[in-house]
């Protein structure tokens, strides 16, 4: 998919973030845009934003399987086809295993990992039908490598990573016309970690400040990496230079990677 101009995408969690990034990028690029989120405040100002694009809003919840399914069907019924599916929408969780409680664990999953699996299963048969398609489902650099306090965020995000992976050597094997990226971004300067879930002993502002800390890319730089990267039809798509560092880590030192992130987050993490 080197020509995105008069593609139609779509595009979960765009109301902010990189989603809404992502959304004004591709309506630069000629896109015709089905975007969705579960706020629906956020999601009006991105459209009001994308003043000439061909934009229709959709209230979805990601972590209903029944409302993904029905909200393929709608987004065929009102624009014809589809061709790009980007599963961006996405919350976080920092507590220990021990710690969480199995609500936000399963809060987490539902839309960490289902969202992307139904949002991707739902969609594949438009996709396939248009001749021209593309999935997109992001992971995360915890996709990559185990941290502490984000064993739930951990979970879902190496099951993205296991799923897409899969699908796309499925899709070259069945000679489909659908492409496959997972995104493995890093830390983006989003409202993610202001809106995420904390364990009971955490200190919730100290973690998110030290987020801030460490969030090197900016939504915009991101859109960008990641539209890049669909062009090339790239498997795995690195955003910013610290998913670079990390899959290089993980790529040279394998399981050995561990003592490192022990060492960073006694100093970062454990406060």
């Amino acid at each position: 998919m080197k020509n995105l101009n008069n593609k139609v995408a779509v595009v979960t969690g765009a109301g902010s973030g990189i989603g809404r990034a992502l959304a004004k990028s591709l309506a630069d690029h000629g896109c015709r845009l089905a975007l969705s989120d579960v706020n629906e405040a956020g999601l009006a100002e991105t459209a009001k934003s994308l003043k000439s694009a061909n934009v229709k809003t959709y209230r979805l919840d990601v972590s209903d399987r029944d409302a993904i399914y029905a909200h393929a069907e709608e987004v065929v019924k009102d624009f014809g086809q589809v061709n790009l599916v980007i599963n961006n929408a996405g919350v976080a969780l920092s507590a220990t295993v021990r710690e969480m409680t199995d609500e936000d664990f399963k809060w987490v999953v539902d839309i960490d990992f289902w969202g992307v699996a139904h949002g991707t299963r739902a969609f594949l048969p438009h996709l396939i039908a248009s001749g021209d398609g593309h999935v997109v489902n992001v992971s995360s650099v915890f996709g990559l490598i185990g941290v502490p306090k984000q064993s739930a965020y951990n979970a879902a995000k190496f099951a993205v990573r296991g799923f897409t992976e899969a699908l796309r050597q499925e899709m070259k094997l069945e000679n489909q016309p659908v492409a496959v990226s997972c995104v493995h971004p890093g830390g983006i300067r989003t409202n993610i970690a202001n809106a995420a879930r904390m364990g009971k002993s955490e200190n919730a502002d100290a973690q998110r400040k030290g987020f801030d800390k460490l969030a090197m890319t900016t939504p915009e730089k991101a859109a960008e990496i990641i539209i890049k990267g669909i062009r090339k039809n790239e498997s795995r798509i690195l955003v910013g230079p610290d998913a670079w560092g990390i899959d290089a880590i993980n790529r040279l030192l394998g399981s050995a990677y561990q003592p490192l992130v022990e060492r960073f987050s006694r100093k970062n993490l454990y406060l």
